[in-house]
């Protein structure tokens, strides 16, 4: 198993799966600590570098577009200290840094996992409830509903309108805008059969953000939860809806597979080996990139 460590979080990765713990010290950014663990399967990684500079170095994970529903949610809402799939470390954590890349890269060459877009979520978005507030009031996710609830500080419009609550089969789309200079950002929801809502302030079903780290993280986390229970946007019109882990109860167990035998290993590991050789003949893969591959191949056997 490849790992590395630093003040921000904890990184492993065990063949297939990337898991990302993210560190408690105060330093952490706010929307880190708020996702929590994060289990990033091997099929939804498009690649992976370490970033070396003077005092230390980057670990980046790049996803496959439409993989994450908190990236499709997030946009350009992500700067380099809140965003999870970005570990910075120091510089003496460069040679292990450099061994869970190749360690990722091997595993993504061996698994033949491309680097194009997806048309599902491979992750299951943020756990709910959330609730986060704004400079104009307050918004929840159950996982099934949301509400907004509005302070003094709303327009009159909103006050007028009353509290909202709309359920998710309403939500046609959402929208996350971060804050720019004086403008703390919103958060809007887009209902089917609702025409084009008019400015952000006078909008009964968009809430207004601060713009500060702790409640911008929150709101982040409560658009992702809702984006990862719509419809994928590269899926075809009649894909059912995506049914995240935690809103799944009593799920059926999946018969009984029968354990692989020695032979089927066996098997398995001629077929790989035979795969690479033709990717190294190609001129597809390096003779240092096709030594290493095999030599993480037959460990992995």
């Amino acid at each position: 198993m490849a790992e590395v460590t630093a003040s921000e979080g904890h990184w492993t990765f065990d063949g297939d799966l990337l898991r990302i713990v993210p560190g408690n010290g105060r330093g952490v950014h706010r929307l880190r600590r708020v996702l929590g663990e994060l289990e990033v399967p091997l099929e939804a990684v498009a690649g992976i570098a370490f970033e070396p500079g003077k005092k230390g170095g980057v670990l980046r994970v790049r996803l496959r577009q439409g993989a994450d529903p908190l990236l499709q949610a997030a946009g350009n809402a992500l700067d380099d200290s809140s965003d999870p799939y970005r570990l910075a470390l120091p510089k003496e954590a460069s040679a292990l840094a450099e061994y869970f890349v190749d360690e990722v890269r091997n595993a993504l060459q061996i698994e033949q996992v491309g680097s194009g877009p997806v048309d599902r979520y491979l992750l299951p978005g943020p756990a709910v409830p959330l609730r986060a507030s704004g400079g104009e009031g307050s918004v929840t996710f159950d996982g099934e509903n949301v509400r907004l609830d509005w302070s003094w500080m709303a327009e009159q419009a909103k006050h007028k309108a009353g509290p909202q609550q709309f359920a998710l089969a309403d939500v046609v789309k959402v929208e996350l805008h971060p804050s720019v200079g004086l403008d703390g950002g919103h958060l809007r929801f887009r209902l089917r059969g609702h025409p084009a809502p008019p400015e952000p302030k006078y909008d009964p079903y968009c809430l207004s953000l601060w713009g500060t780290k702790k409640e911008g993280a929150t709101a982040i986390a409560l658009a992702a939860s809702v984006v990862a229970r719509l419809p994928h946007p590269g899926a075809s019109p009649s894909a059912p809806l995506p049914r995240p882990a935690d809103d799944l109860a009593l799920p059926e167990a999946p018969p009984a597979q029968p354990e692989p035998s020695p032979e089927d290993d066996h098997d398995v590991l001629l077929r790989r080996l035979r795969e690479l050789g033709d990717l190294h003949k190609e001129g597809i893969l390096t003779e240092e990139e096709f030594t290493t591959a095999k030599q993480a191949l037959l460990r992995r056997f």
